[in-house]
């Protein structure tokens, strides 16, 4: 799914332009083709690891290198320098060449790097982007405790960086989604604070719907049948789970009794609150476009939506004074509802030489500092630790906040699958309409769901 919602990598106040399928799997195509890509890496991992055994050794040489996207040149320079600089003042004989790359290409640069045996030293990916080098063996096993902040990782991150319990990179930042709402109009339906819970979130929705709702086209939570990163996250909010592993194989979950309550929750408001289209996803129409036509009192979004729902040209500057934001609440009250991160990780190339000198230039890069940087380039740190520094910030604030509870989708290298073949969407579709019931469309789900994880197809 490459779009505008894959985005979050350019910062949260950069308007989307392009995709480096941060939040989604690999874009389309056959799945049996798919599925052979994963053996086919690993064959020429292999190959590239044993020729670079012959290689030269670039610490005699003294030099590192590190592909960063062009997200750090542009964004945040400085934090790649204080970590180049501490880097340096613990091997002082050794440089650091940092190449910047775009998301775009840095995937198929990185295959042909890997096949000649001269892939960097450390590399950026997008955390939906581990998977299949993780299964293929592209990368160095790490261990989790000489890293910065290791205890306080950002879930979302974490889990991508892991593949059958296993550590294969280092969580570098993240993007989250929280409730973008506008304020004069929960004002006027006599909302006098944001919902500290479920429940009352949805109390409120009704509250808007009767103020506002005899307009056909309103919607009190504009939530699209086909959005499953917001729909999934009630899943995880009532303890349930896309699919689990357990001996190897993969087991969809969509039809336990915890999922099939939170999706009776998605239910409710598909019913109750939106109006939105019941067979299209939120980049089609893009929902900070259709909130910015005044029709919609609240929608569920990621940091970049706010200023595009403001654009001069596609959204609607006069809503500026009106916009405010807050994190979607848990049906335990007091608590927020785990949110999907979108982010990138840090890994090490199998084919380096030098994996000491590339994990002390990773602790270095997301040691505080350097994450400091990053945050107050508009991004969410790598740990629960600094969610808090831009607190002062209403515009950043409420979407670092939100990323204290956070999932990922299941790491197995067939995931793009699932994404590619609509299953959640479909589920999602049949609730929204009607078509089935919800323990029926998640039965479904589910079995989909472990046949494509254990199969690819």
């Amino acid at each position: 799914m490459i779009g505008l919602c894959q985005s979050l990598a350019r910062g949260w106040w950069s308007k989307p332009i392009g995709g480096p399928g941060w939040l989604a799997g690999a874009p389309g195509g056959d799945m049996k083709a798919r599925y052979l890509v994963v053996a086919l890496l690993a064959a020429m991992v292999a190959v590239a690891a044993s020729a670079a055994s012959g290689g030269t050794n670039r610490a005699q040489a003294g030099k590192i290198v590190v592909w960063l996207q062009n997200d750090a040149q542009n964004g945040w320079p400085e934090a790649v320098a204080l970590a180049n600089r501490n880097f340096k003042a613990q091997h002082p004989d050794v440089d650091v060449d940092v190449q910047y790359q775009s998301w775009g290409t840095h995937l198929t640069k990185f295959d042909a790097a890997l096949a000649g045996g001269d892939a960097p030293d450390v590399i950026e990916l997008g955390n939906s982007e581990m998977s299949k080098y993780m299964a293929a063996g592209a990368f160095k096993r790490l261990t989790q405790s000489p890293f910065p902040n290791n205890k306080t990782w950002l879930t979302g991150l974490k889990v991508s960086c892991q593949y059958n319990g296993k550590l294969y990179g280092v969580p570098y930042y993240a993007g989250a989604r929280a409730v973008i709402y506008r304020k004069d109009q929960y004002a006027k339906a006599g909302i006098k604070s944001t919902p500290k819970s479920l429940s009352q979130f949805v109390a409120d929705g009704k509250k808007l719907m009767k103020t506002y709702g005899k307009d056909s086209g309103y919607s009190a939570v504009y939530f699209p049948g086909k959005y499953w990163y917001a729909a999934m996250s009630f899943v995880y909010d009532y303890g349930g789970q896309i699919a689990v592993q357990k001996g190897g194989k993969w087991k969809g979950t969509l039809n336990s009794p915890q999922a099939i309550q939170a999706l009776n929750q998605v239910k409710t408001v598909f019913k109750s609150l939106t109006r939105a289209s019941r067979t299209t996803d939120e980049a089609n129409p893009q929902q900070a476009l259709v909130f910015a036509k005044g029709k919609v009192g609240s929608f569920i979004g990621n940091g970049w939506e706010w200023p595009y729902a403001l654009d001069a040209k596609l959204g609607n500057p006069a809503l500026a004074p009106v916009i405010g934001a807050y994190p979607m609440p848990s049906h335990i009250k007091g608590r927020f509802m785990p949110t999907f991160l979108g982010g990138s990780d840090l890994a090490i190339p199998v084919t380096t030489k030098n994996q000491s000198l590339a994990a002390d230039w990773i602790k270095a890069f997301t040691g505080n500092a350097a994450e400091s940087e990053i945050a107050k380039a508009g991004n969410i740190a790598n740990t629960t630790k600094l969610l808090a520094y831009n607190a002062s910030n209403p515009k950043l604030a409420p979407f670092a906040r939100a990323a204290k509870y956070s999932w990922f989708v299941p790491t197995s290298p067939n995931w793009a699958n699932v994404e590619n073949g609509n299953v959640l969407q479909n589920m999602l579709v049949s609730i929204a309409t009607g078509r089935a019931s919800v323990k029926a469309a998640a039965n479904s789900a589910s079995k989909q769901i472990t046949r494509i994880l254990n199969t690819g197809a």
